[in-house]
């Protein structure tokens, strides 16, 4: 009885003070949350002493609601150990090969990856890395992987970060303060293993606000990842059973430090022959049901019109704007078809592609196909994939002044001007007069001169096209090359090899050469990439100017 009338007085207190019934019941709830969850030691204290504050704090202070939010934050997250996930291997292997056309052997190291976290129990080892090209289903493996291992999934774009908090978040004493995106993304999915996709890795940039690719370290490091401290939450929170996968266009644009904590698997661009493929079996289907298509309309591609699509339409190393083509013939055939419901099959051949898709936007093989005196064939590597790119050289009267137009990037123009001085450290072996520098300006051009290039592997594309401007020697047009030079002529390795020959293919070019070191790469590059095409692998520029060049000599 007495306990019963101090706990009457105590509420006739508070209500004296202003506290209600509400904070009351707000304060129980919270409680019998708390309860229920397996939280840490530091998780307990924090609990506590917040729930404490929040008792005797009046509602209608600023702190109150601070609190509160903080306390249901910290009851919304998983603390609680997840349920087993299954694996099966077999079944994987199905799933990546349903959902992706290719890619043998980086569906060989996903498993292999997966296979080695069931044994273990778990993810104490590299973060996966994807590194390609847009359209070549980074994103869509990821999703692949969470299915096959009966785990949520969650992609978090990190394009365009460029503040710390967005990741560590703010601390709770600022208006409107919520934590950063991994812990929102760990709420979001209620459990502590979802399997989380950070897109974009590698167009986060830094301000004066911090740099969010430092604050990635110690979410992606498995060694510490298991007492994660964001600003907001403010204890350590464990992140050891989340899966995490990155996905970035460029490896070069991403930090050193985080590169080291991640494993990077390479997704290269699609031949033509695959993009048919996985237009005929995937692409189309899928578009087909989209568009609301039954069975009482027949829809049917002919291999060449797919061909013609991917030549003459897009210009890509994925699929997407292939896909985006498809879609757009089949909205013409829905209309179609309801204007005429008597109609009820369609055929799309290549003859027919320009009826849908209105005049040709780019031509299938735009290399001139004569020999020129200072024009060369490089291959270059870009986020959308190999390309071929003209080198052009000139000769002109004047002060021995080097131009360099097209927006070329500050490596390549280092290029060139070490191309140049290898070329005047050599004049007498190509048969140039020894003071050409004293009385000839070079005019170095890259045509597409809104896009910028950069890169030290035109190295010896742009030699070539300065000693044929210089010797009038013609370079031949069936040779197309790529490789970084050094003062001495020596021919220095590449990145991107296998996108290069694509490229290479794609423009008719049969004959490529490339630097010795690389000729090794050629064992994992697709056979049908290397077929028809004559590899030449070269040490010296010696080398490169024997193939590429006529042996007649003019003097300049």
């Amino acid at each position: 009885q007495k306990e019963y009338f101090l706990n009457q007085e105590l509420k006739a207190i508070q209500k004296e003070l202003g506290f209600s019934e509400e904070q009351n019941v707000e304060v129980r709830e919270i409680e019998k949350r708390l309860s229920k969850l397996q939280l840490s030691e530091e998780a307990k204290e924090k609990a506590d002493y917040e729930l404490n504050k929040l008792r005797r704090t009046n509602p209608i202070s600023p702190e109150y609601s601070v609190s509160l939010n903080y306390l249901n934050w910290l009851t919304d997250l998983p603390w609680n150990n997840p349920k087993k996930g299954r694996f099966d291997l077999t079944e994987t292997e199905k799933i990546l090969d349903d959902d992706h056309y290719g890619l043998k052997k980086i569906k060989e190291r996903i498993v292999e990856y997966l296979a080695v976290l069931k044994m273990v129990k778990k993810v104490k080892g590299q973060i996966l890395c994807f590194v390609g090209p847009p359209g070549v289903g980074k994103t869509s493996l990821g999703q692949s992987i969470a299915r096959s291992l009966n785990r949520k999934f969650v992609r978090l774009s990190l394009g365009g970060v460029r503040d710390e908090a967005e990741i560590r978040g703010h601390r709770k004493t600022y208006i409107g303060a919520m934590p950063g995106i991994i812990i929102q993304a760990m709420k979001r999915v209620r459990t502590k293993n979802p399997v989380i996709m950070l897109d974009e890795v590698d167009k986060m940039s830094m301000d004066f606000r911090g740099d969010p690719s430092a604050a990635l370290l110690e979410v992606l490091d498995p060694e510490q990842n298991y007492e994660f401290h964001d600003h907001y939450i403010e204890i350590g929170y464990d992140l050891s059973q989340v899966l995490f996968i990155t996905t970035a266009n460029n490896l070069f644009s991403i930090p050193p430090a985080l590169q080291d904590r991640m494993e990077v698997i390479t997704l290269p661009g699609y031949t033509e022959l695959e993009k048919c493929r996985i237009a005929e079996g995937f692409l189309l289907p899928k578009q087909i049901e989209k568009h609301g298509f039954n069975n009482k309309i027949i829809v049917e591609f002919s291999d060449n019109a797919f061909l013609k699509i991917i030549r003459n339409y897009t210009r890509e190393a994925g699929v997407r704007n292939l896909e985006r083509n498809i879609s757009a013939i089949l909205r013409k055939i829905v209309r179609e078809y309801l204007k005429d419901k008597t109609k009820n099959s369609y055929k799309v051949t290549e003859s027919s592609i320009r009826k849908y898709l209105g005049m040709e936007k780019y031509l299938y093989s735009d290399v001139k196909k004569e020999d020129n005196i200072g024009v060369a064939n490089g291959l270059a590597w870009t986020s959308v994939g190999g390309v071929l790119l003209q080198v052009e050289a000139v000769v002109l009267e004047g002060k021995g002044n080097l131009s360099l137009t097209g927006k070329l990037g500050d490596v390549m123009k280092e290029s060139a001007n070490a191309a140049l001085s290898y070329a005047r450290a050599h004049y007498a072996d190509f048969g140039i007069k020894k003071d050409f520098y004293k009385t000839k300006d070079i005019h170095i051009h890259v045509p597409e001169g809104a896009i910028p290039k950069d890169g030290p592997s035109a190295g010896i594309t742009i030699a070539t096209a300065i000693i044929s401007a210089l010797s009038s020697r013609k370079v031949r047009v069936d040779y197309a090359m790529t490789g970084e030079i050094t003062l001495m002529g020596n021919v220095l390795p590449i990145g991107g090899l296998e996108e290069k020959l694509v490229a290479a293919q794609r423009a008719k070019i049969k004959n490529i050469i490339i630097p010795k070191k690389n000729f090794r790469e050629l064992t994992e590059v697709k056979k049908q990439i290397k077929k028809g095409l004559n590899i030449i692998s070269v040490e010296t520029m010696d080398e490169v100017l024997d193939h590429a060049l006529y042996k007649d000599t003019g003097v300049a």
